[in-house]
């Protein structure tokens, strides 16, 4: 299982405008479109951040991802 915390860089006890933060920076930074250079590494490295957010960002998809770590 992936480490979302880790992907976003975030403490586990980071607070959810933390991990909204992170996610936002780190969009930007890996967006296919802001490296058309590397598109393929570029959409899976988005695909793994806008995940590690969507769990990461709601409390209970959060609470049950701490509970199977």
């Amino acid at each position: 299982m992936a480490n979302y915390y880790k992907i976003l860089g975030v403490p586990q006890n980071a607070s959810s405008s933390d991990i909204k933060k992170a996610y936002h920076r780190l969009a930007l930074q890996v967006h296919p479109d802001k490296n058309p250079e590397n598109k393929e590494a570029a959409e899976e490295k988005f695909r793994q951040v806008a995940k590690a957010y969507e769990v990461l960002s709601d409390a209970a998809k959060r609470n049950d991802y701490d509970k199977s770590r």
